[in-house]
């Protein structure tokens, strides 16, 4: 599809992010082979036809990372053009409900208090919402 100027429109993708927070802690974790690789993101991914953010994220956490978490309130909602798709990323404060963090689909995770946050390399993406969640734990 172009637009009228000849133009290839990126795709669009929408996508959510869990901020789980535990014990004052924050989860990170680290993409693995695949776009993006090695930079650091909040878990989660794309929302499937006919759901809310917050059933995506709760899927996708429990895919990804094998724990049942509470959506709460929205941290930040950001969009990032990556040569690939234009991103939208809608993040929400979570807690775990049942289970711990298991890796699968990423290579390394991280529980790291709001003021560390930045000492890892994140994904474009998820920058507004690490500066977010240390303006808000302040």
């Amino acid at each position: 599809m172009q637009t009228q100027d000849g133009v290839n429109p990126k795709r669009q993708i929408q996508v959510v992010g869990a901020v789980i927070v535990d014990a004052g802690r924050v989860l990170c974790t680290q993409r693995g082979p695949g776009s993006l690789e090695g930079l650091w993101e909040f878990p989660g991914g794309k929302l499937e036809q006919g759901e809310s953010p917050e059933e995506a994220l709760a899927r996708e956490v429990g895919e990804e990372l094998g724990c049942l978490i509470k959506v709460g309130a929205r941290v930040a909602v950001t969009e990032h053009e990556y040569a690939f798709a234009v991103i939208e990323l809608t993040t929400f404060y979570c807690s775990l409900v049942d289970g711990e963090p298991k890796l699968s689909e990423h290579t390394a995770l991280a529980w790291l208090p709001p003021d560390e946050l930045t000492t890892l390399t994140w994904a474009p993406a998820d920058v507004p919402a690490v500066l977010k969640i240390q303006s808000d734990f302040a």
